[in-house]
């Protein structure tokens, strides 16, 4: 399947800002983000790692990084930012052992060569046959490329799969991806800032810099490029509707799950939604289509939909901007009306709780809390009992009565979320990890 990347590079960009855009690129349609920086000094290079990690953590499709390396400790690095793929300059590891080091450490299939390819450079890169040697890596990045035959056969004669990253100024995107051997195309043409005033859209505002990219993925499939869009498995007509003809939509955050809101959807708010990737109903009390977040800026962005048993109800699972609530809540359930006590069980929200009590005790000390008494004691004595729990919880595995080592874990479990706070680590940073493994 071909892959439209979007590309971001990191030189004088700020965290926050390549976070913003990266986000957006996924919610748009983006099958995958290449973030890179050329720059060379130790401090611009630990900006580009720190911001990779950070978008890592904030987004669910994959991650490639393009940085420079003189050392192995660079390349160890890059990935340990989270990223699916290291991409390194041809230039930084011709000569040297340091790709070799790389896939061996971690396999040749995530590291991914950058050729340049422009006709108007001194070097010609290609001229060395290494790179046709693919026993150490997994992939290739041709950069500045001028559509040719000749180009097109040094694709097909690569024995790894290609990227091309283009700007889309000279080529256009139907050209590139439709050479046989090239895997994807990485751009920055459907960056909002970058997209001509007539640049056609599917409803929706034009700053939807996505639209374009959902078109163009679209017109790609129309063309018989496969590439992922959204396609449903039901029609609407599959579907059991109201007296109205509409079907409830229950909309659900993707990520933990908290019931935002219910609307309606009519067969054109339904085509509509899943043509953007945009969450579009069907207002009652106005009696026309609407897109949610179209006036507010609170868009939601489809994850995932389900249909009940008897397919008269939708669910969607959305990654929301901002307020799902007209009124400014997050959710537009909360009007308690009666509520029966209960113990929390749920595992993921038991240690989100446990960690948010362990910040409020850091940020405001309790006198006679042991918690403040550690992090009085400082780091070590932290990690000291880190330790002796860890210990704990082998000596009471071996006991065949498992109630002492549920103990022991939980105690082991609460010490370990001290020290996470003390390195300010927190659970969803462990979650993203354990899902990449």
């Amino acid at each position: 399947m071909k892959k439209i990347i979007t590309y971001i590079n990191c030189e004088n960009e700020t965290m926050e800002n390549v976070v913003k855009t990266s986000r957006e690129y996924e919610n748009n349609g983006a099958d995958e983000l290449f973030i890179y920086s050329a720059a060379e000094s130790e401090a611009e290079i630990e900006s580009l790692l720190a911001t990779v990690k950070e978008v890592v953590r904030r987004v669910d499709i994959p991650v490639m990084i393009g940085t420079r390396a003189k050392r192995f400790e660079d390349i160890k690095k890059a990935f340990y930012t989270g990223a699916k793929n290291v991409v390194l300059r041809y230039k930084d590891i011709q000569g040297n052992d340091l790709i070799k080091q790389g896939a061996e450490r971690f396999g040749k299939d995530s590291i991914i060569i950058a050729v340049n390819m422009d006709p108007e450079t001194t070097t010609d890169e290609l001229s060395d046959k290494e790179i046709f040697d693919s026993e150490y890596y997994g992939g290739v990045l041709f950069k500045h490329v001028v559509i040719s035959e000749k180009l097109k056969k040094t694709i097909q004669d690569m024995k790894v799969p290609v990227i091309i990253r283009d700007s889309l100024v000279r080529n256009d995107i139907n050209s590139l991806i439709s050479i046989d051997g090239v895997e994807g195309v990485a751009t920055n043409f459907y960056a909002s800032k970058a997209l001509p005033s007539d640049t056609p859209f599917i409803d929706g505002p034009s700053t939807q810099a996505g639209n374009g990219i959902m078109k163009v993925k679209r017109n790609l499939k129309e063309e018989g490029i496969d590439v992922n869009t959204f396609d449903s498995k039901l029609k609407f007509s599959d579907l059991k509707k109201n007296s109205d003809g509409m079907v409830p939509v229950v909309v659900q955050d993707y990520r933990n799950n908290e019931v935002l809101m219910l609307a309606y959807m009519n067969e054109e708010a339904f085509n509509r939604t899943i043509e953007t990737g945009l969450m579009t109903y069907f207002s009652r009390s106005r009696q026309e289509l609407w897109i949610k977040g179209e006036t507010s800026g609170h868009y939601q962005y489809v994850k995932e939909l389900i249909a009940d048993c008897d397919n008269d109800t939708l669910l969607a699972k959305i990654d929301q901007i901002g307020a799902a609530c007209h009124t400014g809540n997050r959710s537009c359930f909360f009007n308690e009306m009666l509520k029966h006590e209960y113990e929390e069980k749920n595992a993921y929200a038991v240690l989100k709780n446990l960690y948010d009590v362990i910040v409020d005790r850091k940020l405001h000390p309790k006198e006679g809390s042991y918690t403040n008494y550690l992090f009085d004691k400082g780091i070590d004595k932290i990690l000291k009992k880190c330790g002796e729990e860890a210990t704990e919880i082998v000596i009471a595995a071996k006991n065949p009565n498992a109630e002492e080592l549920k103990y022991e874990i939980a105690d082991f479990l609460y010490h370990v979320s001290v020290l996470m706070v003390e390195c300010n680590v927190d659970w969803e940073d462990i979650v993203e990890e354990l899902a990449n493994r």
